[in-house]
């Protein structure tokens, strides 16, 4: 007999529409794993940062279109996923959950109870876990399972950095990239690879956040996959907001060091597997006018993933794998943090 099993996709959600700017940024600031302070302080610190930033980031989003595009972005990842998982043993439906915007959590999780499924599978389309992002969705899973008493035998998919289809992706999508400057004969071939990650405040790694740890097994793997010795690389960290003391080194300062050496630079989205407006913006518009600015005249930003087949079978993969085991994969995440999500969800042993 067949089994119905529902997977939920986990993303950081955005504002769809420009009006909707100042409530997003709220949330995202009220967040207490973003801002770690008391209930009452946070909720009056994200008041205040969501209103201090409002215009700015309105202006963000007016470059594309005054939207986010995320949600329509992870909506063609469902429908892809879906469609590859028909015909499988199991029946498999694909729900999508955004953290900081719709649709919420509280709505998400009445749509699965009422389709009824006999599992869920939690999948974060964060591929490297942090407790700022796979964690933070989560527990807010876990919050809304309690209020909506649900009791649906659970497994969670915490992240895969290495993932064999997943590092796949991002090889193929690089030397696509690498192939185009190959073949201009005009261009010198001086290419540095930048990969940029979305930054976290020092003290949050210091307290064992993976999330550092595995961005560098995605690159290594990635540069071994890749084995072209000539090529530098580097690891770099964008869209560093206050004055905490944040994981580096920047990616801008990497790109005006890459420029002024006259490197030909190849930008890498390698936490982010949807555009967005640190993609869309922050990389292709902001850090290529500092880049031309400081003197880089070959500046190549490689997509992100989207519905790339090898991403999607990276996905389709870890799904099937789940299925058929009995226990949630506890083991692939090596920090301490894997205790706020797997000890308080329900496992099915």
């Amino acid at each position: 007999m067949k089994k119905k099993i529902a997977v939920v996709l986990f993303n950081l959600g955005g504002p769809d529409q420009l009006s909707s700017v100042k409530p997003f940024l709220f949330n995202l600031f009220n967040d207490p794993a973003i801002i770690g302070a008391p209930s009452v302080i946070r909720y009056f610190l994200a008041k205040l940062i969501s209103k201090r930033r409002e215009k700015t980031a309105q202006e963000i989003y007016s470059f594309m279109g005054g939207k986010s595009p995320i949600l329509e972005q992870t909506i063609n990842q469902a429908e892809t996923l879906e469609k590859k998982l028909k015909g499988e043993e199991n029946i498999y439906k694909i729900f999508i959950s955004m953290r900081y915007w719709q649709p919420f959590v509280n709505e998400t999780i009445k749509e699965v109870i009422n389709w009824g499924p006999q599992e869920v599978i939690l999948l974060p389309l964060y591929p490297q876990f942090s407790t700022t992002t796979s964690g933070s969705s989560l527990v807010s899973w876990r919050d809304a399972a309690l209020k909506n008493k649900y009791q649906i035998p659970t497994k969670i998919i915490c992240c895969y950095p290495t993932e064999e289809n997943f590092i796949l992706a991002h090889t193929k999508s690089i030397k696509n990239t690498l192939n185009k400057i190959k073949n201009n004969k005009d261009q010198k071939q001086n290419i540095k690879l930048l990969f940029s990650a979305h930054g976290l405040p020092e003290k949050i790694i210091n307290k064992g956040d993976p999330y550092q740890n595995q961005v560098e097994k995605t690159v290594n793997k990635i540069i071994e996959n890749i084995n072209e010795k000539e090529i530098t690389y580097t690891i770099c960290y964008q869209s560093k907001v206050g004055p905490l003391k944040w994981i580096g080194p920047s990616t801008e300062n990497e790109i005006i060091k890459a420029a002024r050496d006259k490197k030909t630079i190849v930008l890498i989205p390698i936490a982010f597997v949807s555009e967005h407006s640190e993609t869309l913006v922050e990389l292709d518009i902001e850090y290529k006018e500092i880049a031309e600015i400081n003197g880089c005249k070959r500046y190549y930003r490689v997509p992100a993933l989207g519905i790339n087949k090898d991403f999607i079978n990276s996905l389709y993969d870890l799904i099937l794998t789940n299925s058929n085991n009995l226990i949630v994969n506890k083991k692939i995440c090596e920090s301490k943090f894997k205790e706020c999500f797997y000890n308080t969800l329900w496992e099915n042993k």
